[in-house]
């Protein structure tokens, strides 16, 4: 037999359970890092090139579909657009790099399977570079990149990464000025260079072969320079914006004939910027 209940006594309850005093419940802060992902891989990809996911416990994984150089803007300051640091909860964590494609059999491929212990509040970059189908010196591996910087003060801090598979030489100078002619960095292949500081202002790279008077990018490339902060705002890091770290990665081309994109740019050696430290936020006299 139904029972009906009397739609007022429903009513009478949810306004008693509305007017009670507010219950406030305490949710720990989950203990995170910043972590990256980047494509230099120059000859393998998914049709839409890696995806890189933690696979240990669900949690929200936003490095997929990353291509070849990480989709770099195509006008200066050349930036790639999918290298935001992202969540990833702190401790041993177990992730797996794969290859990004509809086919089940393609997505299923693992490139890199392992595990690292990321540290409390800080940032860290996964760059996945060498060449997949080679078991040589170029042999793909990955490079893991604690990207915990010294506070620049009243300067930026400035680096370039190597993701080629033979040395090479950087010169960098203040835009309107000349190139230099000493390097400020020689870096071995799949390396980085350390940090160097300098003024806040726009930054331009010259990249060539170790040991080569013959640009290896066609154009040196001006950096990313950045909004300064106001009240209450993080600033836009960038090199005109004092407190900033920026790395310029550059990157092979794609090898011919691969699953890497091909074509146009692709053909040639060019370089990115990305931010590697944000300055801190600053803060009203009411805070």
């Amino acid at each position: 037999m139904r029972r009906i209940i009397p739609l007022a006594v429903l009513a009478v309850g949810a306004v008693m359970a509305c007017s009670e005093p507010e219950t406030v419940i305490s949710t720990a802060a989950i203990p995170a890092a910043g972590v990256r992902f980047i494509n230099a891989v120059p000859d393998t990809g998914g049709a839409f090139g890696l995806d890189m996911r933690f696979v240990d416990f669900v949690e929200s994984n936003a490095q997929f579909r990353i291509p070849f150089r990480n989709a770099i803007s195509s006008t200066s300051p050349f930036v790639s657009t999918l290298t935001e640091y992202k969540f990833a909860k702190e401790g041993s964590r177990h992730f797996v790099v794969f290859l990004d494609d509809t086919i089940q059999t393609i997505a299923q491929i693992k490139l890199k399977d392992t595990t690292y212990s990321f540290v409390q509040a800080h940032n860290y970059t996964l760059l996945l570079q060498g060449n997949a189908r080679s078991s040589g010196a170029d042999k793909m591996r990955l490079t893991i990149m604690d990207e915990t910087v010294p506070d620049p003060g009243t300067q930026v801090a400035l680096r370039a990464v190597n993701t080629t598979g033979n040395p090479i030489e950087v010169r960098v100078y203040a835009q309107g000025g000349t190139v230099p002619a000493a390097a400020d960095w020689t870096i071995p292949a799949y390396s980085a260079s350390p940090y160097i500081t300098k003024t806040p202002g726009v930054y331009l790279y010259n990249v060539r072969a170790a040991g080569s008077a013959t640009n290896l990018v066609a154009a040196d490339a001006a950096t990313a320079p950045g909004t300064p902060a106001t009240v209450d705002i993080e600033a836009i890091p960038g090199t005109n914006v004092a407190g900033s770290a920026v790395s310029a990665f550059i990157y092979p081309p794609a090898v011919a004939g691969s699953k890497a994109p091909q074509g146009g740019a692709f053909n040639n050696t060019v370089i990115s910027f990305n931010w590697d430290r944000r300055p801190a936020r600053t803060c009203s006299p009411l805070c």
